[in-house]
């Protein structure tokens, strides 16, 4: 099997109200829920909240130097994932289409580099 990252970029969903955002939320935890129960799921998230960025970190001389919020030239903020583990490209693009229909905006998929797991049980790594 392979990992890969299905996103979205905030930039690519329109503004909703309230009841339009909860219709989504429904329609995208089915899909979710289709997920785990086939057994592709590795985790996922409620969406990310634009309003904020906790920080951005770079090095500078060897040392991590955080601040407030993405950098300014930031363009594109992630929006949203989903990561998968799933036998082939075709199986990822199965799963970003069926978000993409019941969210009614772009998806991307990008596979993970190389064999490495991230699922863990309770006595380790897989």
């Amino acid at each position: 099997m392979t990992e890969y990252l299905i996103t979205f970029n905030d930039e690519w969903v329109p503004e909703h109200t309230a009841e339009q955002i909860q219709e989504k939320a429904t329609a995208v935890r089915a899909v979710v829920d289709e997920m785990q129960a086939e057994g592709v799921l590795i985790f996922t998230n409620g969406g990310l909240d634009r309003s904020t960025a906790i920080c951005s970190v770079e090095s500078v001389d060897g040392r991590p130097v955080f601040t407030d919020g993405p950098y300014v030239e930031t363009k594109e903020h992630l929006g949203g994932f989903a990561v998968v583990d799933v036998p082939d490209d075709a199986a990822a693009r199965h799963w970003a289409g069926r978000l993409a229909t019941v969210l009614d905006w772009p998806q991307e998929v990008h596979r993970f580099r190389g064999p490495g797991r991230t699922r863990r049980t309770d006595s380790g790594p897989e």
